[in-house]
């Protein structure tokens, strides 16, 4: 049953006020679904920090937004490898020191369908380390600036969740035998979710409720992630699928993300995103979120397990 709370159009950003004074962080907001978030963000007079692996990309996004919004427009980003503990580390730390309020994280960067296992340089499969515990340290690292301004943490999540082992190979995490593509991206991202939900569960034992989390995703959404880490296959048919009605713009790819980063009211233990034909597209709201995302045992065991491998303790 279609989510009707924001009218038969659902979710879309002409519901924004006025955010001057707000400032939200965007990881991989320099190209697709990111960048069309930090574009609606700037409209209403956000400052947005992109925390991009790309100096390059970046800054050439940073001189084409200014160019559209005019060169009062706040908008700056900071180097970041999420697949390089060491990486997130220094840019969190250039993040406390120069940005004093953070009303909201959004974690938008991922790696999707790497065709041959790869490792990190921290030793862990690329798509488990890149997209969470790459995210699971820099939301750490930023809790309590992200507390001390009442702000949230968004997690851009994938309806790869559903595919898949559905929980976590924990005997085998980096995948030694038996990777796939599509298998491990599908449990990083189930990772990101659980982290959500675990941290919901923490904050409330510990009565931080000034902080909130939110869990969204895209649809499908005719990104750069294909393109950028995918292997040759994929790229073709998601190529093949970018020419029917199942693929949505980019642009609207981004409604969930700056939803959960600004709208009040919404549900924590919620997945948002599109509410049309197989939630891949349609008017975005508060869609189906199966159970084993959040079970109870093993996100704890997975949350215990993160903090072992980044080397960081949450101290809620």
């Amino acid at each position: 049953m279609a989510d009707t709370t924001f009218g038969p159009k659902g979710w879309t950003p002409e519901r924004l006020g006025d955010l001057s004074g707000k400032t939200y962080l965007i990881t991989g907001g320099n190209a697709g679904a990111g960048y069309q978030a930090t574009r609606f963000l700037l409209t209403k007079g956000a400052k947005v920090v992109m925390l991009n692996r790309s100096a390059e990309r970046s800054k050439a996004a940073v001189e084409t937004l200014r160019a559209e919004y005019g060169p009062q427009a706040e908008v700056d980003f900071i180097r970041m490898d999420l697949s390089d503990l060491s990486s997130v580390r220094e840019a969190a730390a250039r993040v406390l020191a120069d940005v004093p309020r953070i009303d909201a994280l959004i974690q938008n960067a991922a790696i999707a369908q790497v065709p041959t296992r790869q490792l990190t340089k921290d030793g862990f499969e690329s798509q488990l380390g890149t997209n969470h515990y790459g995210h699971f340290l820099l939301a750490g690292l930023l809790f309590d600036r992200i507390e001390a301004s009442a702000g949230r943490i968004v997690v851009v999540a994938s309806l790869g969740y559903n595919m898949g082992l559905k929980t976590i190979k924990f005997d085998d995490m980096n995948w030694d035998s038996g990777y796939g593509a599509n298998t491990a991206y599908s449990q990083s991202k189930l990772a990101q979710m659980m982290f959500a939900y675990e941290l919901q569960d923490r904050l409330a034992v510990a009565g931080k409720t000034s902080v909130e989390v939110f869990v969204c995703h895209p649809g499908s959404s005719a990104t750069s992630l294909i393109n950028t880490s995918g292997g040759a296959l994929s790229k073709l048919i998601f190529k093949i699928m970018t020419l029917t009605p199942m693929v949505q713009s980019a642009e609207k790819g981004a409604y969930p993300e700056v939803m959960c980063a600004t709208e009040d009211g919404l549900q924590q233990r919620a997945l948002y995103g599109p509410t049309g034909r197989m939630e891949f597209v349609g008017p975005v709201g508060r869609g189906t979120l199966n159970p084993h995302a959040y079970d109870k045992a093993v996100m704890t065991q997975l949350w215990n397990v993160s903090e072992t491998v980044t080397g960081f303790t949450w101290s809620l």
